[in-house]
């Protein structure tokens, strides 16, 4: 189990709040409160602030992957059917 502690210097966290500032038209304590809540990463603030969303990775299957995925699913499938009418027959 990891724990999700990491741990700021101050320096570093009022230098990306100056980076926010520039960036951004947030005072001081709004950068300061904006960057608390998305976790110390300015790039995230400064994306929050224009409005830019993450993008969701898209999976691009071509013909040929889309054919193995159902040939694998048909043949889990099938394998699975039969042997559960195996454990039932013995």
């Amino acid at each position: 189990m990891t724990d999700k502690i990491s741990f700021q210097d101050n320096d570093e966290i009022n230098e990306n709040i100056f980076i926010i500032m520039r960036q951004t038209d947030y005072n001081f304590e709004k950068a300061k409160e904006k960057l608390i809540e998305h976790n110390y990463d300015h790039l995230k603030v400064i994306k929050d602030f224009l409005g830019v969303k993450d993008k969701k990775p898209t999976v691009s299957n071509t013909k040929n992957q889309e054919i193995y995925r159902q040939i694998r699913y048909k043949l889990d499938t099938s394998m699975r059917e039969y042997n559960e009418r195996k454990e039932k027959e013995n």
